[in-house]
């Protein structure tokens, strides 16, 4: 009998449904959040109203598009943290809610966990290229900077992290400072792309061995844009191409140093990125030039799976289940949540 995983994911403020089967994705859909951009940045309160709104829905159709039955799912899977605590408490609610009614076990999903998993979400028909193990994997995301090494699907072990600020964050916040939309490291993307990223030097932090810092960084952004706009206050708009791409490749620079750094001390050359910064068009061309001067063998996600989405918690739970790794009905939410 085929092994058929529902799984749920509501971290933040995208509400996401996925069904996995013998390790195959099936199905996958995302409700986002549009209401959150207005605040530039995601308000808590909005975004488990949101999910409350949303998760039938999609999970329904999640469901519809596998073309399976309700009859058929064997386990149900969903995030348990780090996150929101009001949207992390919809999509566990419902979890616990499903697999009662059903009397299938449930399985609790560490997000940070899931987005290394990521790499081994394979598809029907696809080239599905997988890493092996031992991996070595950078995981850059809104809220966390983190080198890994991934032993077998269930062991990982931390090499480094961020001591304050993570990566996808100091990209929102410079953003906003240049007056930027939320989310503002899409954006500083596109218009790095246009631009001289060797134009303006930004402060680049000393920090020994594997771990991350950007705080300094912001700092120095900050500062610089504000003696740069006394001396002309249409600076930014005259030069706004050329900051985002100095600042973007300032901060892939700090991620590539480490994780060359990462891949001498460990000697792993299996290599892959993941997390929402993942998707950064800078991040992934350095990846890739790094990999032809080192000889790395390297893993990307698809775009569609570096951000906050269902299917990378499918696939953690598929293999979580095939383990007997069950949560109990009393698991709660966490707001922090180690790998």
């Amino acid at each position: 009998m085929p092994d058929t995983i529902l799984a749920i994911e509501s971290s933040c403020d995208d509400t996401s449904a996925a069904v996995v089967r013998d390790g195959f994705l099936l199905s996958s859909l995302i409700a986002n959040q549009d209401v959150h951009i207005s605040y530039g940045g995601v308000v808590p309160e909005l975004a488990s109203r949101a999910h409350q709104a949303n998760i039938v829905p999609v999970v329904d159709q999640a469901i519809i598009r596998a073309g399976i039955g309700v009859d058929e799912i064997d386990a149900v899977a969903f995030t348990r943290g780090p996150g929101l605590l009001g949207s992390l408490l919809v999509g566990t609610s419902f979890a616990k809610g499903f697999a009662l009614s059903r009397d299938i076990p449930l399985v609790e999903v560490n997000h940070l966990h899931a987005h290394v998993m990521a790499h081994w979400i394979s598809q029907q028909g696809a080239e599905n290229r997988l890493p092996g193990f031992p991996f070595l994997c950078l995981l850059v995301s809104g809220g966390h900077t983190q080198l890994i090494v991934v032993k077998d699907f269930m062991t990982l072990e931390q090499l480094g992290s961020t001591i304050d600020d993570a990566a996808g964050e100091a990209f929102d916040k410079c953003a906003k400072v240049m007056g930027l939309p939320y989310p503002g490291g899409p954006v500083i993307d596109k218009l790095a792309s246009k631009g001289d990223p060797g134009r303006f030097r930004f402060a680049k932090p000393r920090i020994e061995g594997l771990d991350f810092s950007f705080s300094g960084l912001k700092t120095n952004f900050l500062y610089f844009l504000r003696d740069a706009v006394k001396e002309n206050t249409n600076f930014i708009d005259d030069n706004l191409e050329d900051l985002c791409a100095s600042l973007q490749s300032t901060i892939v620079t700090i991620l590539m140093d480490k994780l060359v750094l990462a891949s001498r001390k460990t000697g792993i050359r299996q290599v892959g990125i993941a997390g929402g910064v993942a998707a950064n068009s800078g991040l992934r061309n350095a990846l890739l030039e790094e990999s032809k001067k080192r000889g790395w063998d390297i893993f990307i996600p698809p775009v569609r799976f570096t951000t906050d989405n269902a299917a990378m918690i499918a696939i953690t739970g598929y293999f979580k289940y095939l383990k007997g790794e069950f949560a109990s009905h009393g698991v709660t939410p966490l707001a922090r949540y180690a790998i």
